[in-house]
């Protein structure tokens, strides 16, 4: 019976590892039925001949998570002004995007978040230059930081519609036509702050409700009534971070338009630094490119349209020249359901744009390990040369370019390309984070550590009882002194039990906390969603709230009262003597899961408030209800380990008559 169980279980754990790796594998395929009939996307034929003019080129700037500060870095406003006053001319684009955390909006204390206007004044002067350029339109959008503390968009918190440069034409979603280079393009940006904006942490998901989902839907289709060439997407929200009732979610969405090439965001900061390159192919059929912020690494993004084909470089703040070759484009970023990569193939010239503040002195391309050769300026920031894209049609090749300023400053680019169609893959992180669910992840972490905080102990306590009943025998050289006997024991103490398991389960469906979610409206924080001042926002990030206070406090609370349940059992059958060594020891856990906790209770408070801190059974009353049952467990009686020590103990001499005595008076 013993081998069977253990086989079940091993069964058990092996579907579902099965199960997660089959989904996490469908999660970051990008593979698509390119030659399927029924695509009316495959094989795009544009009819565009790519040689040395600059006509069906264009190209434009991104810039994200600006995180304008009056209380952090101040160099992020003086740099924000450099960049548009002497950066931004360099490149001459007819488009800059700024695509959300316009400003911090955080308090000093870096916890507390509402908005500032100074912020937004500051934000606003600094980027002047470059929309008052009548040759430059900046097309900004909210992010998460400029939606803290806005109960909604006529709300006087709502600074944005009075000092960013398109909110108050275009307060929500937007679309902005360009004509350049007989072209017609489309910038759609995408509003799905939520609605409404409760302060940190609360505030990380995005959400498109249906009438902005309308919205959305709306300009696409006006994008596509219009005839435009092609469609340019951005918006501070990665499509994974963006909560949409619609099916196949907004990646389906944008995957219907024909058009549309790519999708431009911020949010993850490149999740510090971990996934600096955070690009995908999606499988609807578009790029999605996050970019860097602004806010610590003064990065920016280079983008152009070339014959149809698009490619991107992000670059350093002055970091001179910046090279981007467009043709031939980037073999990792081709997007074979809206590219021609016939325009390639049947190119006379290589071309490269090349920008700097001081005048460029040469620039010059190889491919693979063939002689350098010089390339001749055709019209601006566009380098061009002759080449037979024939004699590398096969495989992967790879192609330099070295340019060089009057300053003497240097640059190298090496990419890959490919003219039969060979990928290359992206990384398995940088598809996961933008493939992903994210609000179905923060769930599923929940749930699955609800589960185990929960269910361990309940079919011990059920193994417990079916023991007493003779129904199954305990394998005590196998168990010994592991964590399960712990558990065991810690199951059979009814006093510690019940309100450890009863207070887990209440996080799953109780209220957390209630308090000003927003300034002047109460709100009531649950883990399935937030009610504030009668609009309700689904949970999302507070899942993941959630699951951090069950990883950091449940689930360590269970494993110290299930350590001092076994120290007391061995106590109690004689064989370790409870010394003050042992007594001061046993504390310490205790003592940091109760400092971490207090801490956690603090921020919220910065957070919320006083009325969110005392009337949150999530934080605060969770430290009063630690220190009452490690009280409890330290002085557990003799009496309360009679069904562990029948167990674990059987033999033991140590229950004195008087002890059963008295278990049974207290029965």
């Amino acid at each position: 019976m013993r081998i069977t169980n253990i086989t079940i279980i091993l069964l058990i754990f092996v579907l579902m590892f099965s199960i997660f790796v089959a989904n996490f594998a469908n999660i970051i395929n990008v593979d698509i039925n390119y030659t399927n009939d029924n695509n009316k996307n495959a094989n795009i034929r544009s009819n565009l001949k790519m040689s040395h003019t600059d006509d069906h080129l264009m190209w434009f700037l991104q810039i994200s998570d600006l995180h304008v500060s009056i209380f952090h870095d101040i160099t992020r406003i003086s740099d924000l002004k450099d960049f548009c006053e002497h950066t931004v001319p360099v490149f001459n684009p007819p488009i800059v995007i700024a695509s959300g955390d316009l400003t911090d909006a955080k308090e000093s204390n870096n916890i507390g978040s509402r908005q500032y206007e100074s912020e937004w004044i500051a934000y606003r002067n600094a980027v002047h230059n470059c929309f008052n350029n009548k040759s430059t339109v900046w097309l900004d959008i909210r992010g998460n930081h400029d939606n803290f503390n806005v109960f909604g968009l006529e709300s006087k918190q709502n600074y944005y519609v009075n000092y960013s440069i398109q909110g108050q034409k275009y307060p929500r979603s937007y679309k902005y036509n360009l004509n350049y280079a007989k072209d017609k393009y489309s910038f759609i940006g995408i509003d799905a702050c939520i609605e409404p904006g409760p302060r940190r942490p609360f505030n990380f998901v995005g959400i498109l409700k249906e009438r902005e989902l309308n919205n959305v839907i709306n300009l696409i289709d006006q994008a596509q009534y219009e005839g435009v060439n092609y469609t340019i997407w951005f918006g501070h929200y990665p499509t994974s971070c963006i909560m949409a009732r619609t099916k196949g979610g907004i990646r389906s969405l944008l995957g219907r338009y024909t058009k549309g090439f790519v999708y431009l965001c911020g949010h993850y900061h490149q999740l510090g630094g971990i996934v600096p390159n955070m690009y995908t192919l999606q499988r609807d059929g578009f790029l999605e490119l996050e970019l860097g912020d602004w806010k610590d690494n003064r990065v920016f993004r280079l983008v152009a349209m070339d014959h149809g084909l698009l490619s991107f470089i992000d670059v350093k703040h002055r970091e001179w020249p910046v090279i981007l070759i467009t043709n031939p484009k980037h073999a990792l970023y081709a997007i074979p359901l809206r590219e021609d990569s016939n325009v390639i193939l049947e190119s006379t010239h290589v071309r490269i744009l090349v920008f700097s503040s001081a005048k460029i002195t040469q620039v010059k391309f190889k491919i693979n390990s063939e002689d350098w050769t010089e390339c001749t300026n055709s019209k601006g920031p566009l380098y061009v040369a002759p080449w037979n894209p024939h004699n590398y049609e096969i495989g992967l090749n790879k192609i330099s370019v070295f340019a060089k300023d009057e300053f003497g400053r240097e640059n190298l680019i090496v990419q890959p390309f490919s003219l039969d169609g060979t990928r290359l893959s992206f990384g398995i992180l940088s598809r996961f984070v933008l493939m992903a669910n994210v609000s179905q992840i923060f769930q599923g972490m929940f749930g699955v550590m609800l589960v185990i905080c929960v269910v361990p102990l309940c079919v011990l306590k059920y193994f417990n009882y079916q023991f007493h009943a003779g129904k199954i025998i305990i394998p005590r050289s196998r168990f010994g002194v592991s964590i399960i006997r712990k558990l065991w024991i810690l199951s059979t103490v009814d006093r510690l039990f019940y309100p450890i398991m009863l207070y887990t389960l209440y996080i799953g469906v109780g209220p957390w906390s209630v308090g000003y979610i927003i300034d002047d409206n109460l709100g009531v924080i649950f883990a399935w969603g937030i009610f504030i001042n009668g609009a309700f926002l689904p949970g999302s990030f507070t899942y993941a709230y959630g699951f951090l206070q069950l990883f950091t406090f449940h689930l360590p609370m269970i494993f110290l009262l299930a350590n001092i349940c076994d120290i007391k059992l061995h106590i109690y059958a004689g064989k370790i003597s409870n010394t003050k060594i042992r007594k001061f020891v046993q504390h310490i856990p205790f003592l940091i899961v109760l400092s971490l906790q207090m801490l956690f209770a603090y921020f919220f408070w910065l957070a919320y408030g006083t009325m969110a801190f005392l009337i949150g059974p999530l934080r605060t009353w969770s430290i009063v209800l630690a220190i009452w049952l490690w009280l409890q467990a330290i002085r557990l009686p003799e009496k309360c380990m009679r069904d562990a020590l029948k167990v674990w103990c059987p033999g033991s001499t140590e229950i004195s008559s008087q002890g059963d005595v008295n278990s049974h008076r207290s029965n």
